[in-house]
């Protein structure tokens, strides 16, 4: 049986902690759990479905996979919502609300009654606004990401949002495509849950996030429509209470060192530069900071290993979800990938 205050963590101040436990646990018990699951350890799964955020469309699923995993390794699944960012659908960015997305994933991790927590993101700025959320709540913390896309085809040719997007309406406005053709783009580009099928943020932020060690490895490119994106949310529910038996805080998975690799998978898969951003902020919270000097060393010393759009030419697949399972290196047990060797925070350069 794994340990943890479960229930009685945090109780609530009416200056009468026996009667916050006695009041916490009559209140539980109206949702229906008998006094043995009272008694479990809790892991609280920080989920973020919208109806404004296309990308997070298979959250359902996704939690109900955690809580699965959650259940078999022996604790109590606690689903709470936060704030959610769809990068399509906010104004006039996304980037205004990714610190106030953070604020709202620290606080209820924080607050609320749990001694781990899976936070499942995806669409662009949520994934950051997680990881720097875990890391200053700083209790242990797995990383779930939704996935990518599948591809759509127009004339024979494979689509992917969002570079498609813009090359067709750069085509539209150069009057080289007609309306009636544009139309029909527009519904092909983004096909199925998940977020976009290129190295753009949210991608590129999957692969960090797993280079960290935040995330279970070979999980950040499975699509969002595959069945082992569901087993790979089982997984992170009892790694979740793993860690609740074996602690460890991001601010022991995060380091300089864990940093250090994550830039270089950022140049080596050609990412986003917005992932420079992130990444900062994420090791911000943890006092850690990489120096412009080291970072243009970094850029200077790793070659560019995937061919991806928007940089290159393919797109996300299940071949690309292969070879990155076998390659995206952690450095940080209890995520470490075996093939690359040591628990002892070397790096892969």
């Amino acid at each position: 049986m794994a340990e943890g205050k479960g229930i009685q963590g945090g109780l609530t101040n009416y200056g009468d902690k026996d009667f916050a436990a006695y009041l916490r646990r009559s209140f539980v018990r109206s949702m229906g759990l008998s006094r043995e699951m009272l008694d479990k350890p809790i892991v609280g799964i920080a989920m973020t479905p919208s109806g404004f955020n296309n990308c997070h469309r298979g959250m359902p699923e996704l939690v109900e996979a955690v809580s699965r995993g959650v259940l078999a390794a022996g604790a109590l699944p606690r689903a709470f919502p936060t704030v959610s960012l769809g990068e399509v659908f906010l104004n006039p960015t996304s980037m205004v609300y990714r610190n106030l997305m953070s604020m709202d994933t620290e606080e209820m991790v924080r607050a609320q009654p749990m001694d781990a927590v899976v936070l499942i993101g995806g669409c662009d700025k949520t994934v950051p606004a997680q990881l720097m959320g875990a890391a200053s709540a700083d209790i242990p913390a797995v990383q779930l990401v939704t996935g990518p896309m599948m591809t759509g085809r127009h004339k024979g040719e494979r689509l992917g949002a969002c570079t498609d997007c813009r090359r067709f309406w750069g085509k539209f406005r150069a009057g080289e495509v007609e309306s009636e053709e544009i139309a029909e783009v527009e519904g092909r580009l983004a096909t199925t849950a998940g977020t976009c099928a290129v190295m753009g943020t949210a991608s590129t932020m999957a692969c960090i996030a797993e280079t960290l060690g935040m995330s279970l490895p070979g999980t950040a490119a499975i699509p969002a429509v595959h069945s082992d994106r569901l087993v790979a949310a089982e997984e992170c529910g009892k790694l979740a209470v793993e860690l609740i038996q074996n602690p460890r805080k991001p601010s022991e998975i995060i380091t300089e060192k864990s940093v250090e690799n994550a830039f270089r998978v950022l140049m080596a898969v050609s990412g986003s530069t917005n992932a420079i951003v992130h990444l900062t902020a994420v090791a911000g919270r943890l006092g850690i900071k990489i120096s412009p000097e080291r970072l243009n060393e970094i850029s200077d010393e790793t070659p560019v290993l995937v061919d991806l759009k928007p940089v290159r030419r393919r797109l996300h697949g299940r071949l690309l979800c292969r070879w990155w399972g076998r390659s995206c290196p952690s450095r940080n047990p209890p995520f470490v990938a075996p093939r690359y060797g040591g628990r002892d925070g070397s790096d892969i350069g």
